[in-house]
């Protein structure tokens, strides 16, 4: 998968009735070239399905930071890996021994784990620890 496959992907987390001509604009790619690919990650069992994530009126989304601690390699290639999860929300590059902070907003603690498990098989990976927001104020 390249870098064009995860925006697609994406993409379709946020939306998955994104049609194929809009996320093309969004990609800088040709409407067959998207075309392709979707059917590419279809056939390869990357995309496994389409459906509508429904959720309770006024449900919250479970919110969590993950600290990344990493060998090698620059903030701006973690960060693009990050564009394949619809959930991540911001990617700061932070002194100290943390490497990256990472903000996501999720559905389910199911998803936050996925995501995470996905986070500590990047290569150089060395350390992904995860901080549940449990409130928030606003300023």
């Amino acid at each position: 998968m390249d870098k064009f496959d995860q925006q697609i992907l994406a993409l379709l987390r946020a939306d998955a009735r994104l049609a194929v001509s809009q996320i093309a604009r969004q990609i800088n790619l040709s409407r067959s070239a998207v075309s392709e690919r979707i059917r590419q990650l279809e056939q390869d069992g990357v995309i496994s399905g389409y459906h509508a994530q429904v959720s309770s009126p006024g449900a919250t989304l479970i919110k969590a930071y993950l600290e990344l601690f990493y060998q090698g390699g620059r903030c701006e290639a973690y960060v693009e890996r990050m564009r394949a999860f619809a959930e991540v929300r911001r990617c700061s590059g932070i002194s100290g021994e943390t490497d990256m902070l990472v903000y996501i907003e999720a559905a389910s603690m199911q998803r936050i784990s996925e995501i995470r498990g996905h986070i500590e098989n990047f290569p150089g990976m060395q350390k992904v620890k995860t901080h549940m927001v449990v409130k928030d104020w606003s300023m």
